[in-house]
């Protein structure tokens, strides 16, 4: 028998979407009951819910970003002979170089959802001739994302004058070459070598090029000969992170607090043959302690500084904060303790908790289009973008105000871009190319790949305005983030714009109101056809 592939071109599950109120839409997200109420109302409750996701992914992308702190911070213990002693000198060292965390850990962690629901998408797709929903049209908005609003909320972080800049130049242009580099190829792939169609080796190259990238990086960091660029590096902190005190502090007195509950005598009735279980029992004992604790904040509605405030309407508008918040932090507590394991566990759990909210945000921003009849380009472009992007902006945030200089804050932004690509991209065309390859012989198929030679030009055009204005702040200010107050906002703004150029224009091309291939125009001007 011979197999027969399913020619489907798109890959839609919205039931009847048109304009607000005129058709009504079928799908749903948890009871069918839902399609009786009217559209407006619909669409309402989807935005509050979306919004309501949003708050769940900063609290645990808070999560994840502390285990992650935890990983990095791991060392080895090292011994070394000195050749003129003779001596042993034993000394501490890394397990991890800054470099490989960020493109790992903090870009790959924070792409996980667009990965996780691309691959799904994808297995889903398999047997059809045509690329799943997720496509490059939805990591390009995602781009966009990590790019703009990213580096706009960035820049204003720090505080008042306070400037932060990227130690390492040459890493950071490394990993800006192969970001650039990322979508470069997706345009080479879609319109050049083999028009609208992916290829199984094509496929494979763009998930070995994020090898490439891991390789080059650390060869820049550890400046390899012949292959870095020949910069000097500036100065860093020892640790990735700078240790926090209060929360040092406080973890200590909930380790101490435990030892003092351990009765004396119990040092008498260790067996003999079993000297290490009185410690191993306490440090079982000291996981558990915060693993309590983690509940017991959760379901905390009131802190001790909030009962120090004067102001009523403050320490009320405070507990309903924590009301609203209560139900992701009771959900979030059953990820074990950071400590455990030099936080690899909670790292895992904090990265499936993000791909479980992240597709309930798709579902959203599926029903969302339907239910108003927004062009599902358009939502991919704006809400499920920022959706899926949401714990890269977090976790940036979080490294613009703990970090001391702004390489990982940067770096995760276009690291993650690159990540989307090569893998978030990669993978799932490596799964459906091999699929029809051995199953039909046939190439997969990319539904209107026509429209994103433009929608590469406007990232193109608006991502050097980005880059251009980071280097001018270096050049004149110092520092890629924060300075003075009012030029930190200008550049947000600045941003925001264009991100907002990006978002506005492919928009139009999609809604037909942009009628003409400019991109095309352009290029014949360029490269005059014979």
């Amino acid at each position: 028998m011979v197999a027969v592939p399913k020619q489907v071109a798109g890959n839609s599950m919205l039931g009847n979407s048109s304009i607000l109120g005129d058709v009504k839409c079928n799908s749903y997200l948890l009871f069918h009951g839902e399609t009786a109420l009217g559209n407006g109302l619909r669409g309402f409750l989807y935005f509050l819910g979306l919004a309501y996701c949003f708050i769940g992914l900063s609290a645990i992308t808070a999560r994840f970003f502390r285990s992650m702190e935890n990983i990095v911070k791991h060392s080895r213990t090292v011994v070394e002979v000195d050749p003129h002693t003779n001596t042993e000198i034993i000394k501490q060292e890394k397990v991890w170089n800054y470099a490989t965390a960020d493109i790992t850990l903090l870009a790959f962690g924070t792409s996980f959802p667009q990965i996780s629901l691309a691959t799904i998408d994808a297995i889903r797709n398999i047997g059809n001739l045509y690329a799943g929903g997720l496509g490059p049209g939805t990591l390009l908005g995602s781009a966009a994302f990590d790019l703009f609003p990213i580096h706009a909320v960035c820049v204003v972080v720090p505080k008042a004058g306070e400037l932060k800049k990227i130690s390492d130049i040459g890493v950071w242009l490394v990993e800006l070459f192969w970001s650039f580099w990322a979508y470069a190829w997706l345009y080479i792939i879609l319109e050049v070598w083999t028009p609208k169609v992916v290829t199984i080796w094509e496929a494979l190259l763009t998930v070995l090029m994020y090898g490439l990238l891991l390789i080059h990086a650390y060869a820049q960091d550890k400046r390899w000969p012949y292959i870095s660029l020949p910069l000097t590096r500036g100065e860093r902190p020892e640790d990735w992170v700078p240790a926090e005190v209060a929360s040092v502090n406080c973890e200590d007195d909930i380790y101490d607090s435990i030892y003092r509950k351990v009765p004396a005598a119990e040092d008498s009735v260790e067996s003999s043959n079993r000297p290490f279980q009185k410690e191993i029992n306490l440090e079982d004992l000291h996981v558990l302690q915060l693993w309590k604790k983690q509940f017991m904040d959760a379901l905390t509605l009131e802190s001790p500084e909030s009962r120090k405030l004067n102001n009523a309407h403050l320490r009320v508008a405070r507990i309903l904060w924590q009301s609203l918040l209560a139900p992701w932090r009771l959900l979030f507590a059953f990820v074990p303790p950071y400590q455990i394991a030099h936080g690899w566990i909670a790292f895992i759990c904090s990265l499936l908790f993000i791909s479980g909210i992240a597709y309930i945000v798709t579902e959203l921003t599926d029903i969302i289009s339907c239910v108003t009849g927004i062009n599902a380009y358009v939502i991919a472009f704006t809400a499920l973008a920022a959706g899926t992007s949401w714990p890269d902006l977090v976790a940036s945030k979080i490294a613009a105000e703990r970090q001391l200089t702004a390489d990982s804050a940067i770096a995760n932004i276009t690291c993650s871009n690159s990540v989307n690509i090569y893998v978030g991209i990669g993978i799932p065309w490596l799964i459906n190319t091999a699929y029809n390859f051995i199953t039909y012989g046939e190439p997969l198929r990319i539904e209107n790949a026509e429209g994103l030679g433009f929608t590469l030009m406007v990232f193109f055009s608006t991502s050097v305005g980005c880059i251009s204005v980071l280097v001018v702040r270096r050049l004149i200010l110092g520092a890629e983030l924060g300075g003075p107050r009012f030029w930190a906002w200008v550049t947000s703004v600045f941003f925001m714009l264009l991100w907002l150029i990006f978002v506005v224009l492919p928009s139009l091309r999609v809604s037909g109101v942009i009628k003409y291939d400019i991109y095309l125009y352009i290029l014949d001007l360029v490269f005059p056809s014979t």
